[in-house]
Formats: C-alpha cells, sequence, structure tokens
C-alpha cells in the first residue's frame, strides 16, 4: 500500500510515522507513506496556498490551484483507489471504513486547513469525506495521522499476532472484553477462575457475553447496527 498525504505542514505529520507500529510496517515496506508540502505546487513568490472567500466572511479558504497542481502530479505517477479529504463534515470513522481502506493499493489524503478547501475540490477531485469526530482540529493532518493508523495497523504482517485486528472492538459492533494479565492477584482484585479453567469454548462464550453486555451498557447504539 502507498498513501500520499497532502499538507501545509509537514513537519506536523511526520512524528507518528517515525516510531512504534507504523514505523515498523514502512521499514518493512509494507506500506509507503510520502508526505507533499502543498506549498510546493504554488506559482507566487509568497507560496500562497489560501485567500479570502468569495462573497465575504470570516476565515481563509485553501485555493484549487496548487491542490490541483499537486493531485494531478501524483495521478499521472499511478491510479490511486482513493482521493480523501479529512473535513469536519465527512462520514465518521468506523472500523468498517478502516477496513474497507485496508484493501486499498494507493490512497491519496487532503489535510484540510483555515476554513477549508475550495468547493471545486470538493467537487472535481475527492473521492471520499471521512471526520475523525464531531469537533473541530487546526488542521487534517492529526485526522489523518488516526487515519493511517487506523488502516495501516490491519495490513497482513503488521501486527504481530494476524488474528489480534480481528477481535479488537468494534469489528463485530461490539467492544471488547475485559481483559486480564499478571499477577493473578493483585491487592486482593482478583482475575475470574474460568481464565484458569483451561475450557476455551466455555472462555469464547464468556468473553462474547462480557462484551455484549460492555456494549449495551456503554454503547447500545452500536447494537442498533
Amino acid at each position: 500500500m502507498r498513501i500520499d498525504i497532502i499538507t501545509v505542514l509537514p513537519e506536523l505529520l511526520k512524528s507518528p510515522f517515525e516510531a512504534s507500529i507504523l514505523k515498523r510496517a514502512i521499514e518493512a515496506n509494507l506500506v509507503e507513506v510520502h508526505f507533499h508540502n502543498l506549498r510546493d505546487y504554488t506559482s507566487d513568490k509568497h507560496k500562497s496556498v489560501d485567500d479570502t472567500q468569495f462573497g465575504g466572511g470570516a476565515g481563509m479558504v485553501m485555493m484549487v490551484e496548487p491542490i490541483d497542481k499537486c493531485i494531478t502530479a501524483l495521478k499521472e505517477q499511478r491510479n490511486y483507489d482513493e482521493i480523501i479529504y479529512m473535513t469536519p463534515d465527512g462520514e465518521t470513522l468506523k472500523q468498517g471504513i478502516a477496513n474497507h481502506l485496508s484493501l486499498k493499493e494507493n490512497i491519496i489524503i487532503l489535510c484540510g486547513h483555515y476554513k477549508g478547501v475550495d468547493q471545486r475540490v470538493r467537487d472535481h477531485f475527492i473521492t471520499r469525506e471521512i471526520s475523525i469526530g464531531d469537533y473541530v482540529l487546526s488542521g487534517g493532518e492529526l485526522g489523518a495521522a488516526v487515519l493511517c493508523d487506523a488502516i495501516i495497523r490491519l495490513i497482513p504482517g503488521v501486527l504481530g499476532n494476524e488474528t489480534s485486528a480481528l477481535t479488537d472492538s468494534f469489528q463485530d459492533n461490539l467492544l471488547a472484553p475485559p481483559i486480564y494479565t499478571k499477577p493473578r492477584d493483585y491487592k486482593g482484585w482478583k482475575v475470574p477462575e474460568l481464565l484458569f479453567s483451561g475450557n476455551f469454548p466455555k472462555i469464547e462464550k464468556w468473553r462474547e457475553e462480557q462484551a455484549y453486555l460492555r456494549t449495551k451498557e456503554r454503547r447500545p447504539d452500536l447494537l442498533d447496527d
């Protein structure tokens, strides 16, 4: 998989990809992540990427021309499965979206800034718009990092245990059940005895029941889906 991220602040984005699972995935050649500074595609001496909006109003708008030049240059080199715009009014990121995108080969992610991008970018270039929640950030970079993390960890070979991602919360519209590790008894706080029984079918049934109960208590909306 290759992910190209278009941004005006590449330095803000790079650190998550220089540590932990994302770094290992890149070093193992399981994924390529490339950052493209939008200012490199401007034509004026000030490297302007934004301007005031037509019709008046507060806030600057990212201009269509540099975005067009950047996306066009990338598309001349390869075909892209999705061109994603990170925006608060996009569809909310859920596990199913991450699952779907992890199967793609080439993806572009455009990070918005200021008041957003010229609508013509959304009309003519963007194939999917994604939000990480009902709130506004100063830019799309952090949202892009979240999206990349959610996608990359699903690529075969990235996680040490291939079944780990399949048992995460939301994979089956349920939250994960309680989990425990050593010590067995800590300050009188004991691990359920069933987990030491060796009866794995019964343990799995218990986990399913706990996952359902936890979801019903904390996120009943997931059960409606």
